[in-house]
């Protein structure tokens, strides 16, 4: 017998290695069912991951959301904050504003009773009919009281005069004004005349003149205030109003130096001022003419203006071509 037969069956040999073969493989792989529930975990752990990546994506949306947010908020509040100060600027400028329109308010009414205060004083002083009627309850030894107080005064302005304070010359003189009473007029007629020599000192030369006019009206005879007011009217280029004061001084005092000098000078004065006057006069109707005859083809020239030596009128000749009249 050969050795198969000997030993076990062929079938039985080949089952057997079979039966081997496949527990040798269970050592090496993984059952099915432990296989299939790693791939669950796997698929869990997979859906697990996901939720949390989802989750902190959704917390990183909401701190963003957050952060832009407060960053909007502090924004806003910048703004506000922007917004307060420029209502507080306006409201300061506003405040600025008032208080200057105030002061200028107040100013303007300072201004005013300052001025309505000196037309009424002006007014008292050159107003003898109110004078006379405030005065005219006074008994005789009141009106030599105030005219007594009024020479104080007059004394008192001529020391400040002599020492070169005039502003404050001016003020005794206007006091003294007031007090000296209507009935003395050439005490008032002196006051006048004194209170202009301050003034024009001041270079208040109008005013001076009208203290002048007022003291020659209180005195027609004063000849200081009439020799006054012509250096006056001299030093405003009145030189005709100067001319006859100077001339009334004369018929006053004939040896008045100052008014014989100015009687021989002013006449020239006068005369000069007159050409000139005349010529400026003429350049400007000159001008005026030829504006006016240009459009005509004409000019001034045209006409010559002679003057007749007899009557010391004017004739007007037309001249066609006054270029050839010259040649």
């Amino acid at each position: 017998m050969s050795s198969r037969a000997a030993g076990k069956p062929r079938e039985e040999e080949e089952k057997e290695e079979e039966g081997e073969d496949f527990y040798d493989c269970q050592e090496i792989l993984e059952p099915p069912e432990s296989r299939g529930e790693e791939k669950e975990k796997e698929e869990e752990e997979g859906e697990s991951g996901d939720f949390k990546t989802d989750r902190l994506t959704d917390k990183t949306n909401v701190i963003e959301r957050e952060g832009g947010g407060q960053e909007e908020a502090q924004d806003d509040r910048l703004q506000d904050d922007r917004l307060q100060e420029e209502v507080q600027d306006d409201r300061l400028l506003e405040e600025a504003q008032d208080d200057r329109l105030q002061e200028e308010a107040q100013d303007d009414r300072l201004q005013e009773d300052s001025d309505s205060e000196m037309k009424e004083n002006q007014e008292v002083e050159f107003d003898d009919d109110y004078l006379r009627e405030v005065e005219k309850e006074l008994t005789e030894e009141e009106k030599e009281s105030r005219q007594q107080q009024s020479l104080t005064l007059k004394e008192k302005g001529n020391c400040q005069f002599k020492a070169g304070d005039w502003l404050e010359a001016e003020r005794s003189y206007k006091e003294a004004l007031v007090l000296c009473p209507v009935c003395f007029s050439r005490e008032r007629a002196v006051l006048f005349s004194n209170r202009a020599a301050a003034r024009l000192h001041l270079g208040l030369k109008d005013q001076a003149i009208s203290d002048c006019t007022r003291a020659i009206e209180l005195n027609p005879d004063y000849v200081r205030a009439l020799l006054r007011r012509a250096e006056l009217y001299e030093q405003t280029e009145k030189l005709d109003e100067a001319l006859e004061d100077y001339k009334k001084v004369l018929e006053r005092d004939p040896n008045q130096t100052t008014a014989r000098h100015a009687c021989m000078r002013l006449p020239q004065q006068i005369q000069e001022r007159n050409e000139k006057l005349k010529e400026e006069m003429m350049s400007k109707l000159k001008d005026l003419g030829n504006l006016v005859l240009r459009p005509f083809g004409l000019s001034t020239n045209n006409f010559q203006v002679n003057q007749d030596s007899d009557t010391g009128s004017y004739s007007i000749n037309f001249i066609q071509n006054p270029n050839n009249n010259n040649r």
